[in-house]
């Protein structure tokens, strides 16, 4: 699984101009699945993201988890970051998980983030959505679960 993991002050999905989800304060997840993830890669990628800790102590520093900042999560399911560039001018999606195996292990990442006692909204999975979001910092990372130990 891959993750643009954006920290937000908020963040919308809307579907046909009608708002689906919403935050206010914590992380927009961009949530990608690969053709060999597992339920163990979802858990695992979850339980990452919820401590990590990239929200400001009282002292300014990145220094307290999604928990401690007692923020939200919005996970937004996105193919397109498995997307290969490297031959012609149109990417090619053949590492990203088909549907019907992406689908389960977007829903397996979300309810471990709640299992973790974040609260978390979701979009819609294979829905042509607007996401709208205010980048706090800016604070934007990647993480990608076949490469944590």
């Amino acid at each position: 699984m891959r993750a643009v993991i954006q920290r937000v002050s908020q963040a919308a999905v809307s579907v046909n101009g009608q708002q689906v989800s919403a935050i206010a304060h914590g992380l927009l997840v961009l949530l990608g699945v690969w053709h060999m993830d597992t339920p163990e890669d979802a858990t695992q990628l979850a339980r990452k993201i919820v401590h990590l800790r990239i929200f400001d102590d009282a002292e300014g520093k990145l220094n307290r988890s999604l928990i401690e900042a007692q923020g939200q999560m919005l996970v937004v399911s996105q193919f397109t970051l498995y997307a290969d560039c490297r031959r012609g001018r149109r990417p090619s999606f053949i590492d990203a998980a088909r549907p019907e195996v992406a689908a389960p292990l977007y829903e397996a990442f979300v309810a471990e983030v709640r299992r973790q006692g974040v609260p978390a909204e979701t979009g819609e999975f294979q829905t042509l959505m607007d996401v709208t979001l205010v980048n706090r910092g800016p604070v934007t990372l990647m993480l990608d679960s076949q490469q944590l130990s």
